[in-house]
């Protein structure tokens, strides 16, 4: 069967409340009548309820930036899987790159945060990717291969649709650089395998892959003609209406 391709906006530390709504109203319009693809948004947590009241009862999904692999306790500054289904969210972002580079999140605790999203019913989007400095190493394949197999180390996957991975090259993020359609396949194709590896064979090729690193209205329909791109995560070009909407109805 084919993989329905998911296109997700991750907002960042963008939008305020009322920024929040309007966006949040044009992406359900954009999305009318398409049941060939899927779409998700990831509002700042201080948006999920709004956005959610928006999303409510229409095709998109609210997803959150982060979640903490706990049901409840003393976790200051993180937020638990239940508080985010109780707000209408289905999916959260892990280990994109500003969380490891940034804030130093590590392979092991973005498995820890993997974990207990599925243990609790939120379906990860495991983001990974290797720097500049790394691919100009030539250690692109060695550093994709850590990151997913301690990401998803001990992680069960009974459906393929409960897990979604994202390819962020990190020197494609925000720098308006993006990796060419025959990189960023490459890199889908060698992860697709290492799924094959890891999992049954029908998890494996049916589980998604995103291309995230400027995706962009020009550069979207080339990306996602690639066989094993699934999708895309974009970031700034998610938070202006027209060229989200654009993005969505790419064409294959």
């Amino acid at each position: 069967m084919p993989r329905i391709p998911l296109i997700a906006g991750n907002w960042k530390m963008y939008t305020s409340l009322a920024e929040a709504r309007t966006l949040a109203g044009a992406v359900v319009s954009a999305c009318k009548g398409l049941t060939d693809r899927e779409v998700m948004i990831a509002p700042p947590f201080t948006a999920l309820a709004t956005v959610a009241e928006v999303v409510r009862g229409s095709q998109v999904r609210l997803a959150a930036q982060n979640v903490c692999w706990e049901e409840q306790g003393a976790f200051t500054g993180e937020i638990a899987p239940g508080m985010l289904r109780e707000l209408g969210c289905t999916m959260a972002i892990i280990g994109h790159s500003e969380r490891r580079q940034i804030f130093g999140e590590t392979d092991a605790l973005i498995n820890r945060r993997v974990a207990g999203a599925m243990r609790f019913g939120i379906t990860p989007i495991l983001c990974f990717g290797e720097t500049l400095a790394e691919r100009e190493a030539g250690q692109t394949m060695a550093v994709l291969e850590r990151q997913v197999r301690a990401g998803l180390s001990g992680i069960a996957v009974a459906e393929p649709a409960n897990l979604v991975l994202a390819y962020e090259p990190v020197w494609a993020i925000g720098t308006g650089k993006t990796a060419s359609e025959e990189q960023a396949q490459e890199a889908h194709e060698f992860v697709r395998n290492l799924l094959l590896d890891m999992y049954e064979k029908s998890i494996a090729q049916q589980m998604r892959i995103l291309y995230g690193g400027s995706v962009n209205s020009g550069n979207v329909d080339a990306l996602l003609r690639q066989p094993d791109i699934d999708g895309a995560l974009v970031g700034g070009a998610s938070l202006k209406a027209d060229s989200f909407e654009r993005i969505i109805h790419f064409r294959q």
